[in-house]
């Protein structure tokens, strides 16, 4: 069977494609193609989008799972898909639609069902949740914010210089629908079949200090599948949210690379 040749970088939330700069430009180097397609909207840069975040108040996640699906079914083959915080979710939900040859999770957010609330993703969620008006808002982190959730364990003056260049809000609508799905009837947008035995090999990374989504939701998220299908996590020591940028990343980088041209079907 060929190797999969290309490569689908899913960003997260309060960033944009961006965020995946560096692992972009390694793939490339060894000869992948690599997309780093960008949510609905979210197609203009960084500093656009903080002037303006009405496509951020608008997006929804079906239009993203659509938009991305749509951009995989015009590859010749499957791609490896790696998503990172949301994008992590949205891989999932990928892999379970019959997209990708493999798929990686990276410090991911979690799919309908796991219910796991750490202390240090309450703190770091609080400026989403902390208003019911905020669920028809952008939520934006202030540097402080930002450093707590994202770059814990970076120093101060790498945090700024990262929130000032990846930073973006995030869409308040979608942060309090996937709360609530927990405690909704029925599937909602975030929801995944746990027993699909056709889903492409799942791996979770987790960082051990990441306090946006901490490795119990990683270890929650992948002991929710009951299929015949790889699941594995793996845990890095001394990571924050911000992996693919923290330092370090090419090592994370690699073994997220050769696990899934390793594991793809």
């Amino acid at each position: 069977m060929a190797k999969p040749d290309t490569i689908v970088l899913v960003h997260g939330f309060w960033v944009t494609p961006r965020s995946w700069e560096h692992w972009k430009a390694r793939y490339e180097n060894l000869g992948y193609r690599v997309l780093t397609p960008a949510y609905p909207g979210y197609e203009v840069e960084v500093e656009a989008l903080n002037a303006d975040p009405t496509p951020i108040t608008q997006v929804t996640i079906p239009q993203i799972i659509s938009h991305i699906e749509a951009l995989i079914k015009e590859l010749p083959s499957q791609p490896i898909i790696m998503g990172h915080s949301a994008g992590g979710a949205f891989t999932q939900i990928l892999l379970d639609h019959g997209f990708g040859a493999a798929g990686v999770a990276l410090n991911s957010a979690p799919t309908e069902g796991v219910r796991v609330l750490p202390l240090s993703q309450a703190k770091a969620t609080l400026p989403a949740f902390n208003s019911l008006s905020n669920r028809h808002k952008a939520i934006a982190f202030d540097h402080e914010q930002w450093h707590y959730a994202f770059t814990n364990t970076f120093s101060e003056a790498e945090s700024r210089t990262l929130y000032q260049r990846y930073h973006i809000p995030a869409s308040g609508s979608i942060l309090w629908g996937s709360v609530l799905a927990n405690f909704q009837p029925g599937h909602q947008d975030a929801w995944v079949d746990y027993h699909n035995d056709n889903r492409a090999p799942l791996l979770f990374v987790a960082g051990e200090n990441d306090n946006l989504m901490p490795p119990s939701i990683q270890r929650s998220n992948a002991k929710h599948y009951k299929s015949r299908t790889v699941t594995e996590v793996v845990e890095y020591p001394g990571r924050a949210h911000l992996m693919p940028a923290q330092e370090g990343w090419e090592e994370i980088a690699d073994y997220a690379l050769e696990w899934a041209v390793d594991h793809a079907r």
